[in-house]
């Protein structure tokens, strides 16, 4: 049976009618018709899927959409409008620092991890504004890319963490 449930999706609020269990991430691209999260592994474990709910990065294939109901829910598109909020800017920038910094670094090679990268670097950078190798490399932990450019996102996320400095100051 179809439920109209209630969520905040990028800042804007949607009637999604679809069966509570169905995962977020086919709502976000059939209903929605967003298209950052893609379908990767199906069972949560490559990252590709990956949004914020309230600010901290989940898996969307495996996640109902009845479990974000009256959450907060960023996708890949919503990320530069959440980062003008986060940081009190005026207006959104035209690209999340992250993901301006995936771009100058080159570190994207046939984009399908990108998502989940992306999404996961924002939420540490959110909460970690400046961290270690380490950090980077723990947060990371789970998102795989099938091209191996593990070397160039780990300069991207420090980069990122370098221009969101200048910003904020």
């Amino acid at each position: 049976m179809d439920a109209k449930l209630q969520i905040t999706v990028n800042e804007q609020p949607w009637t999604v009618t679809s069966t509570r269990d169905t995962p977020l991430l086919y709502v976000l691209t059939n209903e929605m018709n967003l298209h950052g999260a893609r379908f990767g592994c199906g069972l949560g474990q490559c990252g590709s899927c990956s949004v914020l709910v309230n600010g901290v990065e989940i898996r969307s294939c495996i996640t109902p959409v009845s479990a974000v109901e009256g959450k907060s829910v960023t996708t890949l598109e919503g990320l530069a409008t959440l980062y003008a909020k986060q940081n009190r800017l005026s207006n959104p920038p035209g690209l999340h620092p992250i993901q301006q910094a995936l771009i100058d670094e080159q570190a994207v090679q046939c984009g399908y991890c990108y998502n989940g990268m992306i999404i996961k670097a924002s939420e540490l950078l959110s909460k970690t504004p400046q961290p270690t190798d380490m950090q980077i490399r723990t947060a990371m932990n789970g998102h795989l890319c099938r091209c191996g450019t593990y070397p160039r996102i780990m300069k991207a996320i420090q980069r990122a963490s370098r221009m969101a400095s200048k910003v904020t100051k």
